[in-house]
């Protein structure tokens, strides 16, 4: 494997420095890519993180496909990054903001995503007005692709980790408990457990940990965990899943009812997982 322009391995460890210093240049966009994606998974505090990411998430253009790196895809991170740095990030949720208005779907949904981690509150009136229209609108098939009109999952689970009760918010999410698609079913019922706490969407998500597709199975376990949903905990340690999935999603559990009874319960039966 041939060493990059700085001297380093490709996929090599990197520092924090070497990763600002990465998100900095701006003449080959891999390294950029991967900068932003470091600081996000480090949980990065360093004072030039948030502004080089809202600068790499301004670089919204198209990138020369000879790069390796596809169009926006610098952006992409930038964004999931800066959902990972609270409090730091919340100075660029304007920047997030104007991100769900860009044309790439992908970079919406990478925004939608950052804002509900950054529980802004801000966002819920833009991401609502995405959602207008319901399955019909939002949630149609694209003619000329399988993708949806707008990304419905993302969009749907941001108001739920954001966590505004409003009427209005659940008026624009029920709708979506009835779309075609058992993932945009089961984003919708986690965003509406999380909301209201009401038994039946929980119950919904159970149901979802049956469906003959693994993919959806997967969703469903953890959208219970993102939920929290006690109920639920040993569906989950029923479902035809892997083990670590099912594990991540009890873990949810705990960790948002930490000191409820039943904790004993949960904590037996992800020893018998492991």
């Amino acid at each position: 494997m041939p060493p990059a322009a700085d001297g380093l391995q490709a996929g090599e460890p990197i520092s924090e420095q070497e990763a600002l210093r990465r998100l900095r240049q701006s003449d080959d966009p891999s390294q950029q890519y991967y900068g932003a994606w470091w600081l996000g998974r480090m949980r990065s505090q360093h004072p030039e993180a948030v502004p080089l990411l809202q600068s790499a998430l301004r670089q919204r253009r198209p990138r020369d496909p000879g790069a390796g790196v596809e169009e926006n895809a610098v952006a992409r991170n930038a964004a999931r990054a800066l959902g990972k740095l609270a409090p730091a990030a919340h100075a660029a949720i304007p920047d997030l903001l104007d991100t769900l208005e860009d044309p790439d779907d992908g970079l919406r949904e990478a925004a939608a995503r950052a804002l509900g981690e950054l529980r802004a509150e801000a966002a819920i009136a833009p991401l609502c007005q995405r959602l207008a229209g319901g399955p019909a609108v939002a949630g149609a098939q694209r003619p000329d692709s399988p993708r949806l009109t707008e990304p419905c999952e993302a969009l749907l689970e941001a108001l739920g980790d954001i966590g505004r009760a409003d009427p209005q918010v659940l008026a624009v999410v029920e709708p979506f408990i009835a779309h075609e698609r058992p993932l945009i079913r089961s984003a919708a019922a986690r965003t509406l457990l999380q909301l209201s706490g009401d038994g039946r969407w929980g119950a919904l998500l159970v149901e979802l940990l049956e469906h003959p597709q693994l993919q959806v199975r997967r969703a469903a376990l953890m959208d219970l965990g993102a939920a929290g949903w006690r109920p639920g905990f040993e569906a989950i340690a029923g479902t035809l899943a892997e083990n670590s999935l099912k594990l991540m999603a009890l873990r949810g559990l705990v960790e948002r009812g930490r000191g409820e009874p039943g904790d004993g319960a949960l904590l037996a039966c992800m020893d018998a997982l492991l």
